[in-house]
């Protein structure tokens, strides 16, 4: 009876060690493979768009060891800005989305772009999950269609994601009545509920600035953080926790494996992870072919109406983003020209960031829909105002606050010019403005022309909430074909620097 009780107590132990031993050994990987920020749907200069990012896709998911887990994953600025969206919002961006198999996206600022209700449309139209844990309507609900968090069965691990978005997204776009909440505020009440649940790595799929980034980054509440918005190829890994900005247009994809294992110490079960992160240069990665075959059907569709000849440009236009965000260029004027006569205002002002094509035009360029389309592609209409001088003032000041940044914000106006210290301190550098050839009169009233988005507030334009508006959005001509119809009236032409905007 005793060697009974010896053997069956020594089997006891050695089926403890075993197990144990198995605890040891589970092991399991999870792949993400990231992407974000893509206006062009075909690539450029070899690289990019779409179909290589299909192709990348499926390489790497057709890579699935036994124990790998793989998801593509979007941080944001999908819908918008893209040519196409310009003319579908956003509708054929989905559709390639679901095609290439999207497994998580998080909301971008750009999302926003043509307002609410379509924000709404097209999430519904996704064929994935769609995250954005830090943004509520206007009843503090979740966005319809959205998911707050979600957590993935990775072997015997658990992963818990969420999805954030900048709060710069109210100032740089039009979200209207959603609101955007504090980023670590949410991230410390998301950390303790994925914990709750079981989760053993937390991972932020993230649509936010470099601050926003380094803060989540260093919070130590998240482990892995995919990010998008700022456009940078960014990996970084300082044994605690990682951090992955893949750039924009799927130029060079992002590829994070993550080695989850566990482990028995002191008597007690333990985690660890490591993490291999590197990107895939898609030069020389060659076009899905279903997914290039949908790109090019929704290009041929669109193509005569978009190379519809408007006029020529009989200077040179210049619209890549350090001249149209940091100085007066030509084809700002000639857009806010246009604006400004379309609804016959006294001045006209629109924001250097909504100019988008980063090309220049030759002297003689005939300029095209697709030209004009490019450069304008958020839908925005042009409204009219009603603004006094110290309001307009507050806007310039505003307007060359940031252009140590290279912000969007940077005005380019008509009908008005003004002068600026850019070493002076923010909110203090406009030295003088004048309206036509008279100065500025603070207590005078001028009828304004600009887009809705900063009428709204965009691009921190507050101030100009304030005004009394003349013509609403409601009502507006689309900012795209008001400057079409301004060149195909005039049949060429011929937009100079001519000392609007000054530095001293």
């Amino acid at each position: 009876m005793r060697l009974k009780i010896i053997i069956a107590g020594l089997i006891t132990v050695l089926l403890a060690f075993a197990t144990l031993t198995a605890m040891a050994e589970e092991k399991a990987t999870i792949r993400f493979i990231l992407t974000g920020d893509m206006p062009n749907f075909s690539p450029e200069k070899g690289r990019g768009g779409y179909a290589k990012l299909a192709s990348v896709a499926k390489i790497f998911k057709k890579k699935n060891k036994k124990g790998i887990h793989s998801f593509l994953v979007h941080a944001g600025d999908a819908i918008s800005p893209s040519l196409l969206s310009g003319l579908d919002k956003g509708k054929s961006t989905i559709e390639l989305l679901n095609a290439v198999g999207v497994d998580y996206m998080v909301l971008g600022n750009h999302e926003w772009d043509f307002g609410p209700e379509i924000l709404r449309e097209r999430i519904w139209e996704s064929n994935f999950p769609v995250l954005a844990s830090n943004v509520r309507d206007f009843e503090g609900l979740p966005i319809d269609g959205t998911v707050r968090t979600s957590m993935v069965e990775v072997g015997p691990f658990r992963v818990g994601i969420m999805g954030l978005v900048t709060q710069n997204t109210k100032f740089v776009s039009g979200p209207e009545t959603d609101e955007f909440l504090n980023v670590m505020e949410i991230v410390k009440d998301l950390y303790k509920e994925l914990q709750g649940q079981g989760a053993n790595l937390i991972v932020a799929l993230a649509h936010l600035d470099f601050v926003e980034d380094m803060e989540l980054l260093q919070s130590g509440l998240v482990d892995v953080v995919l990010s998008g918005h700022d456009h940078y190829h960014i990996f970084f890994d300082n044994d605690k926790d990682i951090w992955m900005d893949a750039g924009e247009n799927a130029e060079r994809v992002g590829i994070v494996d993550i080695h989850m294992k566990s482990y028995m110490k002191r008597g007690k079960k333990r985690f660890n992870w490591e993490a291999d992160m590197r990107f895939v240069d898609t030069k020389d990665i060659p076009e899905d072919k279903a997914i290039a075959s949908m790109v090019k059907s929704y290009e041929d569709s669109l193509g005569k109406e978009l190379e519809i000849k408007i006029g020529k440009t009989l200077s040179e236009l210049d619209s890549r983003k350090k001249t149209v965000r940091t100085e007066e260029a030509a084809i700002g004027n000639l857009i806010v020209d246009a604006m400004r006569e379309g609804v016959n205002a006294d001045i006209g002002i629109t924001n250097g960031g909504g100019i988008r094509a980063k090309k220049i035009y030759p002297p003689g360029t005939m300029i095209t829909r697709r030209d004009i389309l490019t450069e304008l592609p958020f839908g925005n209409v042009v409204v009219k105002l009603e603004l006094s001088g110290a309001q307009i003032m507050e806007a310039l000041e505003n307007g060359v606050s940031e252009i140590e940044q290279n912000s969007g914000r940077f005005p380019h106006v008509s009908g008005m010019s003004f002068s600026y210290k850019p070493k002076n301190k923010a909110g203090d550098r406009v030295v003088s403005v004048k309206i036509g050839n008279k100065p500025l009169s603070k207590g005078r009233t001028y009828t304004m022309a600009t887009n809705d988005f900063l009428a709204k507030g965009g691009d921190g334009y507050s101030v100009f909430k304030k005004g009394k508006v003349i013509i609403d959005a409601a009502g507006a001509t689309l900012m795209a074909s008001m400057v079409m119809n301004y060149i195909n009236a005039k049949g060429s032409v011929s937009p100079k620097v001519e000392g609007r905007i000054v530095v001293q």
